[in-house]
């Protein structure tokens, strides 16, 4: 009967933990979305008031005179698209050479990949600019979307250790029955890592919808703008426009946390099967 009751005390205790933790991360959240419907005065009201007097729609409204949203929308929409095939095709082929080919050099390779992951991105930007700038590719959607053609470190090592923790079983099966090196990736291997891959996709999709450093330093046209980019139109140099700004980070937010919802349980499993093989 003791353990029971302790047990259940633990149980209430972890919870309650649990939920004040979670109430404590998500009131930027809840703040974000109740000033949304706030007008400009009550945003400067103090004490705060967690709720509007009278719940509008006119800062959503007023987000669509600001800014062209839905061009935007689908700006963000292609970068974001493209880099996330970029990863998916690239990162695996690279990450299943490391983990099951043997080549000379390989470990040597894979060193300056770890290492490559230390630079800070600021250390690399302006070298970088300076490239495609000589390629005159500056003011256009390119230098966002190349580099993760050409593989991205954090990605390649996360499906490394995944891909390491495969049985050899499965490679000799296959060669045995006459499959060739691209066959045995395709065919076995790339079906088994594919919450790895999906949490991959995940991580980039969330670097790229947010990403506003790369697009503030390689679009030049309004028109090419990102979402990002053109939250920073409802500032002005006396008064930022606050309910129009929280209503666009809303709409903003809202694919990511629907896409998460939706693949939450592919996203936790790849986390936790590639921190844990390898």
């Amino acid at each position: 009967m003791k353990k029971q009751l302790k047990g259940l005390v633990n149980s209430i205790s972890y919870h309650v933990v649990l939920i004040s933790i979670s109430i404590f991360f998500m009131l930027p959240f809840y703040i974000m979305v109740v000033t949304s419907f706030k007008t400009q005065a009550e945003c400067f009201v103090y004490p705060i008031k967690w709720l509007p007097d009278q719940w509008n729609l006119k800062a959503y409204y007023d987000i669509f005179k600001v800014i062209p949203f839905g061009k935007y929308f689908i700006n963000t929409v292609f970068i974001t698209g493209a880099n996330v095939i970029g990863v998916v095709l690239t990162c695996p082929l690279a990450a299943y050479s490391l983990a099951r080919l043997e080549w000379k050099g390989r470990d040597l390779l894979f060193f300056l990949t770890i290492a490559v992951m230390m630079i800070p991105y600021q250390v690399i930007m302006i070298p970088i600019f300076i490239l495609f700038s000589k390629l005159k590719l500056v003011g256009t959607y390119w230098p966002l979307i190349i580099p993760q053609y050409l593989g991205v470190p954090f990605f390649i090592f996360l499906l490394r250790q995944f891909f390491k923790g495969l049985p050899k079983d499965l490679e000799d099966a296959a060669r045995i029955d006459g499959c060739s090196e691209f066959s045995i990736y395709s065919k076995v291997f790339l079906p088994l890592c594919r919450p790895a891959i999906l949490t991959v996709a995940i991580f980039q999709l969330l670097n790229s919808w947010n990403d506003f450093t790369g697009p503030l330093i390689y679009l030049t046209k309004a028109k090419m703008y990102t979402l990002q980019i053109g939250l920073q139109q409802f500032k002005s140099v006396h008064i930022t426009n606050w309910p129009p700004m929280m209503a666009a980070s809303v709409l903003i937010s809202l694919p990511i946390i629907i896409l998460f919802f939706i693949a939450q349980k592919q996203f936790i499993e790849g986390v936790t099967f590639t921190g844990i093989k390898g």
